[in-house]
């Protein structure tokens, strides 16, 4: 009797196992290289002095401590800062989310000379550092009398190039029906707007108006610019009074003041996350 052959099993490829461990190895050391600072950030603003200038550097706190928040709170008027920056940041996201509502449903659905070649020139706005314009801005706040106040603070930056841009995409895909209907109904364009185009982009007007909030929030250099009082300065410019006042001896306050400053937007981008994801996908061109 001839013996019956063996089946072979193949062998499988090690290969994209292989690959698989690079991949997750690389994104294990792209997060600890973004969260190692962070920790070491939010730790710090709960050590005590002990732990903070301890040698070896003590990772985890041998005890947690609320005075450094109290100290940065009273060490600098944080809250005439917080007023200035929830004023600035919540007028200068309103107004810029209106303006780009209006700019980019002009330039999507309404026909009018030379609209090719202004959203060419606006899209060229896009690659202008910001930074080019701080002069001419300070000159012409300075000429209006606006230096020190919220209007010198909010009015210069509330066009958005690029709110206008997203929204123009987006508005770009929505459904055609749903516009020509509105239409035949008699709805004027700021009705279409309000009723039509608002509820059918709101996830792009999210993602737009919270973009402009945390840049609103953020801004550091042109508050410095356009204040020169302590009473209109804005969160972000307030830490340097942590440092004027006690140096970078006391880093527990100054950690405890940035926690101030960052703790407010990444809420707010934790809650309005997946608006983002929608607004972003949505404003792709399906035509």
């Amino acid at each position: 009797m001839t013996a019956m052959p063996t089946a072979v099993s193949p062998r499988k490829s090690s290969g994209p196992r292989r690959t698989l461990w690079w991949g997750v190895l690389a994104l294990v050391a792209a997060a600890l290289i973004f969260l190692v600072p962070i920790y070491l950030f939010v730790s710090t603003a709960f050590k005590t002095d002990a732990d903070i200038n301890s040698w070896p550097l003590r990772l985890i706190p041998g005890s947690l401590t609320l005075d450094n928040f109290v100290n940065a709170w009273t060490l600098a008027p944080f809250d005439q800062f917080l007023i200035n920056s929830v004023v600035v940041a919540a007028i200068g996201t309103v107004l810029k989310v209106l303006l780009a509502i209006s700019t980019a449903y002009a330039f999507a659905f309404l026909p009018f000379p030379g609209k090719r070649w202004l959203f060419v020139f606006m899209l060229g706005a896009l690659m202008v550092p910001g930074h080019v314009t701080l002069l001419v801005n300070y000159i012409t706040i300075g000429q209006l009398g606006l230096v020190n106040t919220y209007a010198g603070l909010i009015l210069p930056g509330v066009a958005s190039a690029f709110g206008t841009f997203l929204l123009h995409q987006f508005f770009r895909s929505l459904p055609q029906e749903v516009l020509e209907a509105a239409q035949l109904d008699g709805a004027g364009h700021l009705r279409t707007v309000v009723s039509f185009i608002v509820p059918m982009a709101r996830p792009a007007i999210i993602t737009v108006g919270l973009i402009a909030l945390i840049d609103e929030w953020n801004g550091f250099v042109w508050p410095l610019i356009a204040t020169n009082s302590v009473n209109m300065r804005t969160l972000p410019v307030g830490l340097l009074y942590l440092k004027e006042n006690d140096g970078i001896n006391d880093w527990g306050a100054l950690m405890a003041g940035t926690l101030f400053v960052v703790l407010p937007m990444a809420i707010v981008f934790l809650l309005a996350q997946r608006y983002i994801v929608a607004g972003l996908a949505g404003s792709v061109v399906r035509r």
